[in-house]
């Protein structure tokens, strides 16, 4: 993987210091592109466990390689107990596990409403978070998309914890962490690969461009 990030990408790395050197990690990525797990298993120099669709375990090729990747599987619809426990397992023994919180490849290049499972996770091992920002891999896309060398930036933020909860775990406070968890890893990615999770400040930003074209195309100026 390495060989081929350095061949046919301009492949760079931010933030590797932030990496703990040892005990349960869990760690959490935007995702744009099937290459993106690879990615972060040369990104991130530890050994890593990976939360992947189980969808990839039907195909027996597929199955070959993430099962020998270290990964296994999880309903994108819901976390189920046996995958709760499997990643309880992998963060009890001290070992990395990776997640995508969103559940899926995101198809429109930014970030889109992420699922609670990272955060229940986080919630209930109490184990440090590590946010990676991905950009530029969904340009790995078309038959020659070598030739372009497209820039790929892998950016680690610093590790955090999420805030604890006494007494019983709600949806709301679910959904909370899950937005803590997502803007961390916003604040690691460019602003274009925001989306749902951009500041207000952004999204007004945004909506003031998207009214401005909007005049200029009526032939308008405002004034």
């Amino acid at each position: 993987m390495r060989l081929l990030l350095f061949l046919f990408t301009r492949w760079e790395v931010r933030g590797r210091e932030h990496i703990p050197p040892q005990g349960p990690l869990l760690v959490v990525a935007n995702h744009l592109h099937n290459a993106d797990p690879p990615l972060l298993g040369v990104c991130i120099n530890r050994k890593m466990i990976f939360m992947a669709k189980e969808g990839l375990f039907r195909n027996p090729l597929s199955r070959y390689f993430v099962t020998n990747f270290g990964a296994f599987p999880v309903s994108r619809r819901r976390l189920t107990r046996t995958a709760i426990a499997r990643a309880d397992e992998v963060l009890q023994k001290g070992f990395a596990l990776a997640m995508f919180p969103e559940g899926g490849r995101s198809k429109r290049g930014h970030l889109v409403k992420a699922l609670p499972g990272s955060a229940l996770i986080a919630l209930k091992n109490d184990v440090p978070i590590l946010p990676v920002g991905i950009a530029g891999t969904e340009e790995i896309k078309g038959w020659f998309w070598y030739l372009r060398r497209p820039r790929i930036t892998v950016k680690i933020g610093p590790p955090f914890h999420l805030p604890q909860v006494d007494g019983k775990v709600t949806r709301e406070m679910l959904e909370q962490a899950t937005d803590y968890i997502m803007e961390h890893i916003a604040e690691l990615v460019p602003p274009s690969y925001r989306g749902r999770y951009a500041s207000k400040k952004e999204k007004e930003h945004q909506r003031g461009e998207s009214g401005e074209d909007r005049l200029l195309l009526r032939g308008e100026t405002g004034n």
